[in-house]
């Protein structure tokens, strides 16, 4: 599934340039993608297009950066989480994700890469994958694959993050 979600994020520039579930399909097929991993990709994203379908985007004035992600239709009393707030992951998270993936996600809101509003749409979209637990690789897929229906481009550094595995790397 992961490769057909790969292929899907470098061949379609935004969620919303991507063609119908079954025009994608025929596609995927004419690449030589298996039937199987075909329909799971067809079926989780079908379950991304629902997660993101609600969001609101909100910039800040004069400026292109998203500043924050809220849900349409949340209740107006809702207050933004504070900044001492701690997001508890339950028995069967902590299982499917794993410490790598958890560490990691951790990793991505203190860099204000991922707010809470996306986080719990990663997370959501990580436990609807197949694996137990979620190798940290696919969970990179994940996430690109959240921004990647938002329109939301990650920075340059957070993109090579994503993207490059830390095999064949030196530190400097």
């Amino acid at each position: 599934m992961f490769e057909v979600l790969v292929f899907v994020y470098e061949n379609y520039w935004r969620g919303d340039a991507c063609p119908e579930p079954q025009q994608l399909g025929r596609k995927l097929s004419a690449h030589g993608f298996e039937p199987e991993e075909i329909r799971d990709a067809l079926h989780w994203l079908d379950g991304l297009s629902l997660a993101t379908q609600g969001l609101q985007l909100e910039r800040s004035p004069g400026d292109d950066t998203v500043a924050t992600v809220t849900l349409r239709g949340a209740p107006e009393a809702a207050l933004p989480q504070s900044d001492n707030a701690m997001r508890v992951y339950s028995q069967a998270e902590q299982e499917h994700l794993g410490a790598d993936c958890l560490g990691f996600i951790r990793f991505l809101e203190s860099s204000n890469v991922l707010s809470c509003g996306l986080r719990e749409i990663v997370i959501e979209r990580a436990m609807a994958a197949p694996g137990d637990p979620v190798a940290l690789d696919e969970l990179k897929i994940i996430v690109l694959m959240v921004h990647w229906s938002t329109g939301i481009e990650p920075d340059a550094l957070v993109l090579d993050e994503l993207c490059e595995s830390r095999e064949g790397r030196v530190a400097h």
